[in-house]
């Protein structure tokens, strides 16, 4: 980067950490620290419910999913309207009302303490694991651009977060999102219209969209049924219905967000702002992918994006065979540029019969080269079995390095940053109010003062920030983020949501029968998704499911009257 990129993004970090600092105010009690005094308006609500969804991994993995496999991810969304919907009629009157801070306090409440316990616990594991990788994309960037190790990145980006956390409570999280999204939004719209611009002439928008849909990137909705398919619209609106549901009404990360509202009138239009605006922002930001995709068939794109790797093989003994791949990969691409050209031509002919000739053929070229790609790769392992294959967060950030003009390049690494920043801090916060409202205040120190459960906040922020860059460190192993983010949640959110269905819904369950249900579905549900059963966004219809049939199953045995026994005997 040039020196006005690093003062672009020095600058706007800065802004952020300061800003959230001097807005957040002194916190002289708890309810201040872990809830901003539950005084914020609507659009705060709603941009910070969003910002702790949008980590870096959506800026940084998302462009780089639809690149590889198009546009099929959106679908994922699709259930999220639906889920605020049930969200805004159940969740947020129910929890607003009983002055809760943690969505695990209402289950001991209707249940008992194991119970909340349980959901506590594995809350904590998912979010814990799950920061990490938060923390972990944006580390890519420094690391790519200083060309130094992601551990001292990761160590970096995670201590920046941790500070103002610990320091300002939600009020910091909370202002410094609004500022976050808000540039977020801007420097996106910015980087679509750069995208577009570099385009070669007489490749306009249009070209570039056609010309993805030929090579089966425009692949937005998927009626087939198939389980083992993730990306369906039966999968989004089912499987991802069950898992927003699950997200925004039980993971306490968004619960702490719409608790902040000044009112339930308020946490309700946040959460409403959030399902109108989430998913044309998503498709945005996958359709930004389909343009860098239409780019670099006229530009080439390293044979592997992942540079890191790339200077690891070409030091080993397999250097030789990587650089004639190399050199077989440049003569391939020329060939699909040529081929991309004529299929341009076709489209311009509006001539069905060339337009298919023309898309065949640029099929074929396009094949060559990833058969080239996918060789290159097995010598990348052979050189070290450990290597990662997968690349695809590195593809918008090298775009971005190498293409975008001064200046707004350290604009959009911010951006990235910022995501990165807020979704973390968020989930910090969530982190150590769970653990100290649902463990420490309620177990080990119930009658503390409000300044020593203060103390004890900022000091399981710092524990758990610990916990998440030592998660951020195991990372680099995990293949594409944004996609194994949402894996790590579907093993655990079903389960949770079933037992906040029960909670609410079956109100002569009792908290014995759901324990045992939680119990048994969280295992069965870990099983499946380890031997691969159904594709992962099932796991939470599923295990949502499972608690339900299996806590009325246990308490109607459990509620059998002796004479009922006899007479079935």
């Amino acid at each position: 980067m040039s020196l006005i990129d690093w003062i672009v993004l020095g600058v706007t970090l800065l802004t952020i950490v300061i800003y959230g600092v001097w807005k957040s105010g002194s916190n002289k009690n708890i309810d201040q620290y872990l809830m901003g005094g539950r005084s914020l308006p609507w659009y705060h609500v709603g941009l910070s419910v969003m910002a702790t969804q949008a980590s870096a991994i959506t800026f940084l993995s998302a462009p780089g999913q639809a690149y590889s496999d198009g546009m099929r991810f959106v679908q994922f969304y699709l259930g999220l309207p639906l889920a605020m919907i049930v969200l805004c009629i159940t969740f947020v009157p129910i929890f607003s009302r009983l002055k809760v801070y943690t969505a695990y306090e209402f289950l001991e409440q209707r249940f008992d303490l194991k119970t909340r316990a349980l959901t506590s616990f594995l809350f904590l594991v998912q979010r814990g694991l799950s920061t990490g990788i938060t923390i972990y994309a944006p580390s890519i960037i420094l690391s790519t651009i200083l060309n130094i190790n992601t551990v001292y990145t990761t160590l970096f980006i995670g201590g920046l977060v941790i500070f103002y956390t610990v320091y300002g409570g939600t009020k910091a999280v909370s202002y410094t999102q609004l500022l976050q999204m808000s540039i977020i939004f801007l420097g996106m719209f910015f980087a679509g219209i750069m995208v577009v611009s570099l385009l070669p002439n007489g490749v306009g928008f249009g070209h570039a969209i056609k010309l993805a849909g030929k090579l089966g990137k425009m692949n937005v909705i998927d009626w087939k049924f198939d389980p083992n398919n993730r990306y369906t619209i039966w999968s989004g609106l089912i499987g991802g219905f069950f898992l927003q549901l699950s997200y925004f009404g039980t993971d306490q990360s968004q619960v702490g967000r719409y608790l902040t509202g000044s009112s339930i009138g308020q946490s309700r239009m946040g959460l409403i702002m959030n399902g109108l605006v989430k998913i044309p922002m998503q498709f945005l930001i996958l359709l930004i992918g389909i343009l860098v995709f239409a780019f670099y068939q006229f530009n080439r794109p390293p044979m592997f994006f992942n540079q890191y790797e790339v200077k690891q093989v070409k030091q080993g003994k397999y250097a030789q065979q990587y650089n004639q791949l190399e050199d077989q990969y440049a003569a391939a691409f020329e060939q699909r540029k040529e081929k991309a050209n004529d299929l341009i031509m076709a489209l311009n002919s509006k001539n069905e019969q060339k337009i298919d000739k023309a898309q065949s053929v640029l099929k074929l070229a396009d094949k060559q080269a990833a058969d080239i790609r996918d060789k290159a790769i097995g010598v990348m392992k052979l050189n070290n079995d450990k290597a990662n294959p997968d690349d695809t967060n590195y593809v918008f950030l090298t775009f971005v390095t190498h293409y975008l003009p001064k200046g707004l390049i350290g604009l959009l690494v911010a951006i990235i940053f910022l995501a990165s920043m807020g979704s973390t801090a968020s989930a910090l916060n969530s982190l150590a109010s769970t653990s100290i409202v649902d463990i420490y205040k309620r177990t080990i120190n119930p009658h503390a003062t409000d300044r020593n459960y203060v103390n004890a906040s900022r000091i399981a922020t710092v524990f758990w920030g610990v916990v998440c860059i030592l998660m951020a460190l195991y990372a680099s192993k995990v293949g594409n983020l944004l996609e194994y983010v949402n894996q790590l949640g579907s093993y655990i959110y079903g389960t949770i949501l079933g037992v906040f269905v029960v909670a609410f819904y079956l109100k002569k369950i009792r908290g014995n029968a759901v324990f045992i249900a939680a119990i048994i579905t969280e295992i069965s549900i870990c099983l499946m998704g380890y031997y691969k059963v159904v594709a992962y966004l099932w796991l939470n219809a599923i295990g949502c499911i499972l608690v339900v049939i299996i806590a009325l199953l246990i308490n109607q045995i459990a509620f059998l009257q002796p004479k009922q026994l006899d007479l079935k005997a």
